[in-house]
């Protein structure tokens, strides 16, 4: 009897355990990442940058909660998602995290654009078609596209860009049968299907959400392994980083962390999660934090009074740990390049 007692005993600890530590929930929980070095991630024409400054980008990390880890959610720079508005209109996390991928080698090239505009040196961008994030339900193609195929041509024609690829099926007629020429892991097929009518927008289409795909091309060449780390929000950082190898090696030995998009043009846009990237770089000793100085809408203020730019959301973060870290606003690639060329 004592014996049955002690395997029932064992039993339901053992159940309880698993169920408090280790069963996942549909949460996860957000906290300051890591502070990356991104000297050597970075190469023009071969070379890495080996001089004694480090650049750095910065990372939240996720991580699916328990019942006890979500807990974490109340301690200082953490917070809590559900899996609905983490995920959004994605399945599952591997179909997020495709997802991040796709914006992180898209602001890769982004990056380099906004870094030889700023040289004030060519590239060439060449546009080859769009990205399928998703597909809808109710699309004739549904059982024909997946998650990252890219769509090079509709009916053999092929664009410029993605407006000519959206205007050319706007100008159909829903139920007209198109064929898409489709890529998938380098082979090349086609599928047919007919439009669907699109009730947000009252056109017909295809019935998928889609971002552009395309190359940018530079001499001298420039490559970035960004290893795993997904979402868009390096942009700002390797821009700079192309942009000290091709034109000057600031004279400054500075550790310089930052985030924020960045558009072909140098714009820098806001990203989630800054307060825990500002500590992140704090404790990874960064001396200068680059946060977008993005400007909030008057109408979105009006409907949340409370939001903050990212560079007042940074500035609030710095001075709650009370780091020596100066953050600095940019809201273009000039306004980073200015601030390192004018270190005393």
């Amino acid at each position: 009897m004592n014996k049955k007692r002690f395997i029932l005993k064992t039993f339901l600890l053992g159940l309880a355990v698993y169920l408090l530590f280790f069963l996942p929930i549909p949460y996860f929980i957000e906290r300051p990442g890591s502070a990356v070095v991104i000297n050597d991630k970075v190469e023009v024409d071969g070379q890495t940058d080996g001089s004694d400054s480090q650049y750095m980008l910065t990372t939240i990390e996720v991580f699916r909660a328990t019942p006890f880890s979500s807990l974490f959610q109340f301690l200082p720079y953490h917070s809590g998602v559900s899996e609905a508005d983490m995920l959004g209109s994605y399945d599952d996390y591997d179909d997020y995290r495709m997802l991040q991928q796709y914006y992180m080698d898209y602001s890769i090239d982004t990056a380099k654009a906004a870094a030889f505009n700023a040289a004030e040196l060519p590239y060439d961008i060449e546009y080859e078609g769009v990205y399928v994030m998703s597909v809808s339900p109710e699309s004739n193609f549904y059982d024909e596209l997946e998650m990252g195929d890219s769509i090079s041509e509709i009916n053999g024609e092929s664009f410029e860009n993605t407006d000519g690829f959206i205007e050319y099926i706007s100008q159909q007629s829903v139920g007209d049968e198109v064929t898409l020429t489709v890529v998938r892991s380098g082979e090349t097929t086609q599928v047919s299907g007919e439009l669907i009518l699109i009730e947000e927008t009252g056109n017909p289409g295809i019935g998928i959400t889609l971002v552009t795909q395309s190359s940018v091309t530079t001499s001298p060449e420039v490559s970035i392994d960004a290893g795993n780390i997904g979402g868009p929000s390096a942009g700002l950082m390797f821009s700079l980083q192309i942009y000290k190898m091709l034109v000057e090696d600031f004279d400054s030995d500075l550790v310089v962390a930052g985030t924020g998009t960045i558009a072909e043009n140098g714009d820098v846009g806001r990203i989630g999660g800054i307060d825990k990237k500002v500590v992140a770089a704090h404790e990874e000793g960064a001396a200068v934090f680059f946060a977008p100085d993005d400007e909030i809408d008057s109408q979105v203020l009006e409907e949340y009074p409370d939001l903050q730019s990212n560079y007042e959301t940074a500035l609030e973060a710095a001075e709650d740990i009370n780091t020596d870290m100066e953050i600095v606003p940019v809201d273009h690639i000039s306004d980073a390049i200015d601030y390192l060329n004018n270190i005393d």
